[in-house]
């Protein structure tokens, strides 16, 4: 009866103090967050150009009670807040836009215009949510602060540049983030998604984000004229047989079950119609969520280019080349055993319903996130959260619009119960890491 007793009372408890969370994480969007989230809607950003975004975004945190240093990796900012003994923990918020004009409808859409890196003016927009990852970050730095009675350890709130370019968590790597800031215990980190209901959070136990390499394939031919191509080798003819062998690794080597992509997302050749070109260049996007696949993907891609080369007759100083990016993006991979404490805090706060059960992960996108926390090993734990209204799956479900993917022109989230739900689930993450000494 004892023990029942006690169950009671905590129970009580928790429900109480996540009630509080909720209804001052609320409170504070309708006061503030909900002005901010419009601010960098309509004022978006490329990478590396997220000036004005992280002059705001540092002002916002400085405001709050942090210790703020800005211009980390060009144009990334680091916030510490130290509250006594305890663990070191970070959470991270991507800042920047896409060269997407908006066309979601919304009356604070975004009509931003920007000189890209190549020097052409183009629309500006956030279409991919990060707009509400600052947000977020701002009421989580807020709460954090106003809660410091109840955590113990620092907080490094970090916002990122250039994610859409998968560069910008490398370049505050190699701007000695660790060594100047301190190498966390945890990193944490989420996405707002627009295929997952508003109000509900998803965190996967592996592999939320693949891998991912840029692969190209130079093919050498012999020029002829398109009349007499038994006097050249067709580089075009070997490209596409090239492009047609590669569908075959991933159907027929690597197992059924096991994440692996390869895609041509480009083939450049020839001049003309009537001359047979000596060059063919073919660009793919090769994806995992394992090193070992990546490993063995990249090995029979240079398999098979070069011994279709060899079967269309060319000499070994012309056979196909396959040059890789220097640079691979590792998947994202969460640690199970924190993230499996995560989701038990969540469920201890905020319920079990406010999982989404129904998701299933059908892409293979890719994230920077992990150059933070690969070399060295930081456990991690990247979650999502909800952005679209229930009644807008159910209208497309009914034969209605379709619910605007991420990089859409269209694209568009509910921000209030994206932002709110992003801080609450950072905040009962945070406490849990942290707890009072």
């Amino acid at each position: 009866m004892k023990k029942t007793l006690i169950a009671i009372v905590l129970s009580c408890s928790f429900s109480a103090t996540a009630a509080d969370l909720a209804s001052s994480i609320k409170q504070d969007y309708q006061q503030h967050l909900g002005a901010l989230f419009k601010h960098f809607h309509q004022h978006p950003e490329l990478s590396h150009m997220e000036t004005q975004t992280a002059k705001r975004l540092a002002a916002e945190l400085r405001a709050a009670g942090f210790e703020v240093t800005e211009g980390v990796g060009k144009t990334g900012v680091v916030a510490m807040l130290k509250n006594g003994p305890g663990p070191l923990v970070m959470m991270r918020a991507d800042m920047d836009g896409l060269p997407v004009e908006e066309k979601s409808g919304l009356p604070y859409a975004s009509k931003a215009r920007q000189t890209d890196w190549d020097g052409n003016d183009v629309a500006v927009m956030h279409a991919c949510g990060h707009d509400v990852h600052i947000t977020s970050l701002v009421g989580t730095a807020r709460r954090m602060a106003a809660m410091k009675d109840k955590w113990s350890g620092t907080l490094m709130l970090v916002g990122q540049p250039a994610e859409e370019r998968v560069g910008g968590a490398k370049g505050m790597m190699e701007d000695n983030i660790w060594g100047r800031f301190g190498q966390p215990d945890y990193a944490l980190a989420f996405h707002v998604s627009s295929e997952i209901e508003a109000g509900k959070i998803v965190a996967v136990e592996g592999s939320p984000y693949s891998g991912v390499d840029s692969v190209d394939i130079i093919v050498h031919g012999v020029g002829a004229h398109g009349a007499s191509p038994h006097r050249g080798k067709d580089p075009i003819v070997l490209g596409a047989q090239i492009v047609m062998a590669l569908q075959t690794i991933v159907s027929r080597e690597i197992a059924p079950k096991e994440p692996a992509l390869i895609t041509v997302g480009a083939f450049h050749s020839g001049t003309k119609h009537n001359i047979i070109s000596d060059k063919a260049h073919l660009q793919l996007t090769v994806r995992n969520d394992s090193w070992e696949t990546r490993e063995y993907l990249i090995a029979a891609i240079k398999r098979v280019a070069e011994n279709l080369g060899r079967a269309a007759g060319l000499p070994e100083d012309k056979l196909p080349e396959v040059r890789i990016s220097d640079e691979p993006t590792p998947p994202t991979v969460n640690d199970i055993p924190l993230t499996q404490r995560l989701k038990k805090a969540w469920a201890a706060q905020m319920g079990q319903p406010v999982f989404d059960a129904s998701y299933k992960r059908l892409g293979m996108g890719a994230e920077d996130f992990p150059f933070f926390t690969t070399e060295p090993y930081i456990p991690s734990t990247y979650f999502a959260v909800g952005g679209t209204p229930a009644a807008d799956f159910a209208a497309e479900k009914a034969g209605g619009p379709a619910v605007p993917s991420h990089h859409s022109p269209l694209f568009k989230i509910s921000p209030e119960p994206a932002v709110t739900k992003g801080v609450e689930a950072t905040v009962i993450a945070l406490l849990d890491l942290m707890p009072k000494a």
